[in-house]
């Protein structure tokens, strides 16, 4: 009895105590207001991390605190889940940046002026070539190629615009690329004539773009590396720690995969690859391979993405009515086309499902919307039901009868709030081409989320600004950000700000096929947040564009970090 006494001490003694705290955490973060975006739930005041995982919410995170644990009083700041852009171009963003940039160029002779500049500043640049022209600058969002001549007389020249639907090239773009009189508008694009005879104006639309496009210097891995290494520390600046890079080519992926190797990716990316109309279901084994060789840590890609139509400024977005004509407005012949056939569409869609991607569609018309639920309700009916989490992005246009389905298709609507704004866009180029009805429900973010839709948010940046907080705010109010209070625009479809922000955390983890490790502040998850200088509950709707983020954390490492913040973050 005495001998198994003794062993059951010694048992005893080699057990941890009951009273002994859990092991201490890397991070503290404490006196502060987290917001974890569970619904239902209560701010917490404190937050532990350790390992990259959040071990601890509330006030249990002091237990964590060790002699090496860095403790940060943040004050009574904000902490949110690290916000997911569900719809961005993070890299070809950074690497348009790299070139002659026309963004927010607000004139006419403000985007000569910059060509003329960057023209004279580099002699030795075979094209002169960049991005961002507004299609509102120019008559008909139709700018000419002596314009360009003018600015560029020695080398060809081109500009993307804004949108990344148009182009401009100059003439000596147009015959290096073989488009003159008699060429024949490519399937999908069009190529602007100057007259009657079919002279080409130099603006060239979707596809057409291509042919000069693909004639432009292509950019080095170097240009790749700091083009993304740009583009993410402005992401990490706004507190974004995931994305949905919206259009990714092989070059892409290699790019992110050799960063994320690297231990220099950033953010967490979710690829969704490029694909062809014209190579239809026969891309699909390609697209398998590359989802398989450049899945990494970081990246993951599994989404395919499918431009459907283009967009209503130009007219190439796909409608189910025609377009207006602006001087009559009488109904015209044009209703634009369709990317891909609808055939084409079904059958690729079926085989991606098939094979476990996450479609991605742009869909800006009404037409190219319903072609995309079709599509899904295809891929359903032959393969059956799954996860697959089929997205259209863009939305400006949804019919009524489509918009319930989407929750019975359990596809996502991906907005780009910022675009909900009556602005130059809308009142010069789209309300006279769409009329008065079709202009009355353009961006029915309320409509869907009213019947049950499954919402996600992205900047589609560089079309419009990065910033989260605008497009936050944009949502909220349909009003720009720089308006004063007042009656939004179509005020029915303005989203509550609980609901914005669900779609920026939850929404876009469940985007990401992530909801299980992000988008909310809970144990055991992904230790991804930000520390805003502001609550944006707090004020006014019309300053929620002005929140700014303190601290970016990305898997409990800060990534970024304002130095006026008060702390300091390792």
């Amino acid at each position: 009895m005495r001998r198994l006494s003794l062993l059951l001490v010694v048992a005893l003694a080699g057990c941890p105590s009951r009273q002994a705290g859990p092991a201490p955490a890397a991070l503290v973060l404490r006196n502060g207001q987290v917001a974890t975006m569970v619904a239902g739930q209560p701010r917490a005041t404190a937050l532990a991390v350790d390992g990259g995982v959040i071990v601890a919410v509330g006030e249990t995170a002091e237990r964590y605190v060790g002699p090496a644990t860095r403790v940060v009083d943040l004050g009574g700041k904000l902490v949110l889940p690290g916000l997911v852009d569900g719809h961005v171009h993070l890299l070809q963003g950074g690497i348009e940046r790299q070139a002659c940039s026309l963004a927010e160029a607000p004139t006419k002779q403000a985007v000569f002026d910059r060509i003329t500049a960057y023209a004279k500043a580099h002699p030795k640049e075979a094209w002169i070539h960049g991005t961002g022209w507004e299609l509102t600058i120019f008559p008909q969002a139709n700018p000419q190629k002596e314009w360009l001549d003018k600015l560029v007389p020695d080398r060809p020249a081109y500009f993307e615009a804004a949108d990344g639907h148009s182009g401009w090239a100059n003439s000596k773009a147009l015959a290096l690329a073989g488009i003159r009189r008699g060429t024949a508008d490519p399937e999908g694009g069009r190529i602007e004539r100057a007259n009657k005879i079919g002279e080409p104006s130099g603006t060239l639309r979707e596809t057409a773009k291509a042919l000069v496009e693909k004639l432009l210097p292509v950019p080095t891995d170097a240009n790749r590396f700091a083009a993304m290494e740009a583009s993410q520390r402005q992401a990490n600046a706004f507190g974004i720690t995931s994305v949905l890079e919206a259009n990714c080519d092989e070059d892409a992926l290699r790019t992110y995969r050799a960063m994320d190797a690297a231990g220099s990716l950033r953010v967490r990316v979710s690829a969704a690859q490029q694909t062809e109309p014209l190579k239809g279901a026969a891309q699909v084994p390609r697209l398998i391979a590359l989802r398989q060789a450049f899945r990494s840590t970081h990246v993951e890609p599994r989404t395919a993405k499918l431009f459907i139509d283009g967009v209503i400024e130009s007219r190439t977005a796909a409608l189910l009515a025609p377009y207006l004509d602006p001087k009559t407005h009488k109904p015209t012949k044009d209703a634009g086309t369709p990317l891909w056939t609808p055939e084409a569409l079904r059958e690729t869609v079926v085989a991606l499902d098939r094979a476990g991607f996450q479609v991605h569609f742009h869909a800006i018309g009404d037409r190219a919307v319903r072609l995309g639920l079709d599509a899904v309700a295809a891929a359903r009916a032959t393969n059956g039901p799954n996860d697959a989490r089929h997205t259209i992005a863009h939305l400006q246009l949804v019919d009524r009868a489509d918009v319930p389905r989407f929750k019975a298709l359990g596809v996502i609507a991906d907005f780009q709030p910022f675009w909900a704004i009556r602005d130059e866009y809308v009142t010069d180029l789209t309300e006279p081409i769409l009329g008065a009805e079709r202009s009355s429900r353009l961006y029915p973010m309320g409509d869907l989320n009213r019947a049950g839709a499954a919402l996600a948010f992205g900047s589609d940046w560089t079309v419009t600004s990065l910033n989260p907080w605008e497009a936050i705010q944009t949502a909220v109010t349909r009003r720009a950000t720089d308006q004063p209070a007042g009656p939004g625009w179509l005020p029915d479809q303005a989203l509550d700000l609980d609901t914005v922000m669900a779609g920026y955390t939850r929404g876009g983890a469940y985007l990401r096929h992530a909801e299980a490790s992000l988008g909310t502040l809970e144990v055991g998850k992904a230790a991804d947040l930000v520390v805003v200088d502001q609550d944006p509950w707090a004020i006014a709707p019309e300053a929620i564009h002005s929140t700014k983020a303190l601290a970016t954390i990305l898997a409990g490492h800060a990534v970024y970090q304002d130095p006026k913040a008060g702390f300091d973050l390792p």
